[in-house]
């Protein structure tokens, strides 16, 4: 199965900014999460933002990226979150109704949106390669967009943390919760 992403860059960004995704293999780091999360789903894990998902979840899937400066992820914070200040990722599912995930061919995922500075000033701080921090991140917004949210108890939060790690050692990536 295909998994397909589309990723944009805000117009604000210099080049060599937008230069440190051409490492960034996308459609690997979708297809590994996706593989993980199809398994969680076998074994009885839901997934919020799609009710019966096991209906219609062998069709290919489709998520949108977009990275911009730190000015914008501040302005789009605080419209969607009400937070004054700029975050690593903000998540938007696609939020249809699953009659409609059953009739169409591809599922959207929604889309995430990075914020370059922010994410690479965590990356800096926590002695992390640019590579590891935002693949963490992309790992971390796919399971918010699938329902998981870290916010809402402690029980919630080491679930979405466990997937995490689970998902980041296929992918090569140390525990990125561990203290460096």
């Amino acid at each position: 199965m295909s998994h397909q992403v589309f990723v944009s860059f805000a117009e604000q960004l210099a080049d060599e900014q937008v230069a440190v995704y051409d490492a960034i293999d996308f459609e690997h780091i979708l297809t590994h999460t996706l593989d993980v999360m199809t398994r969680k789903l076998s074994d009885g894990v839901e997934f919020r933002y799609f009710v019966d998902a096991q209906a219609y979840w062998d069709k290919p899937k489709s998520l949108g990226i977009y990275v911009t400066d730190d000015v914008e992820g501040r302005q789009l914070n605080l419209d969607a979150r009400g937070k004054d200040y700029a975050t690593n990722v903000l998540s938007y599912p696609s939020e249809l109704p699953a009659f409609m995930m059953s009739e169409l061919p591809e599922i959207e995922l929604g889309e995430l949106i990075f914020c370059h500075q922010v994410v690479q000033k965590e990356a800096d701080e926590q002695c992390k390669t640019f590579e590891h921090h935002f693949t963490h991140l992309i790992v971390h917004g796919i399971l918010h967009l699938l329902g998981f949210d870290h916010e809402i108890s402690d029980a919630d939060a080491d679930e979405m943390e466990g997937f995490e790690i689970e998902i980041l050692a296929g992918l090569g990536i140390d525990n990125p919760y561990l203290e460096q």
